[in-house]
């Protein structure tokens, strides 16, 4: 591993993100692994999320908190408002009540800054608009802007260099059982990663949320089982 080859990781403890950490470990970079607390209702994520950066052997796992449930807007922080279950549309038909306003711009800018001061050039996301629930800050032209965006407003962005910070999205194009098949190539065990909305108590998941959907899909696609007790 090439010293000082430093990456900021945001992992939310689910699938997309523990494969894109595994990417980053491919590559030769020291993961720094980012995750928030922002109120969502699959906070057991967060245990997930420990998980995944001690088996990626992560220098640091570092979890923000964000209040999100003041601003609402989203059934991952409104427990008034309900996940919902079973759909039969296309998810990419509409953007479901799922979708938290702004979020990955508000974590795309907190994983900038801790960049920022650990001197790392690569922030790596799991963000994937193939099989995606709907979420317009997945989609490829949102991932550009906010790089060309961060490039401009921070310090080491316009200290000279074209391009200081890079976004790499490397599942982007991908589809679920796509990249599930990356993920099991590089030896990520996603026995450890949780993607369930709407977990009961104990943690477990519903199956039936549109993240349940997708990934049982993509594990029934790539020919494997699900290590997850739905």
């Amino acid at each position: 591993m090439m010293k000082g080859k430093k990456a900021v990781v945001l992992l939310s403890g689910g699938l997309d993100s523990a494969t894109v950490g595994a990417v980053a470990r491919q590559q030769g970079y020291q993961l720094y692994c980012l995750s928030f607390d922002y109120g969502q209702r699959h906070h057991c994520e967060l245990e997930a999320a420990g998980k995944v950066a001690r088996s990626l052997s992560a220098v640091h796992h570092l979890i923000l908190r964000l209040d999100l449930n003041r601003i609402g807007g989203s059934s991952l922080t409104d427990r008034n408002l309900e996940v919902p279950r079973n759909r039969v549309e296309s998810p990419e038909q509409e953007i479901p009540i799922t979708y938290v306003p702004a979020r990955n711009a508000i974590f795309i800018t907190h994983a900038v800054a801790w960049a920022e001061t650990l001197e790392a050039r690569d922030i790596f996301l799991g963000v994937n608009a193939v099989d995606y629930s709907g979420y317009p800050d997945c989609r490829p032209a949102f991932i550009q802007a906010m790089e060309r965006a961060v490039n401009l407003g921070t310090k080491l962005g316009v200290g000279g260099e074209d391009r200081y910070f890079r976004l790499h999205a490397p599942l982007i194009e991908l589809s679920k059982h796509e990249i599930i098949q990356l993920g099991t190539r590089l030896g990520v065990d996603y026995g450890l990663t949780h993607s369930c909305y709407d977990p009961d108590a104990r943690g477990r998941p519903c199956g039936q949320c549109d993240s349940c959907c997708l990934r049982l899909q993509g594990f029934a696609a790539a020919g494997l089982e699900d290590p997850l007790a739905y």
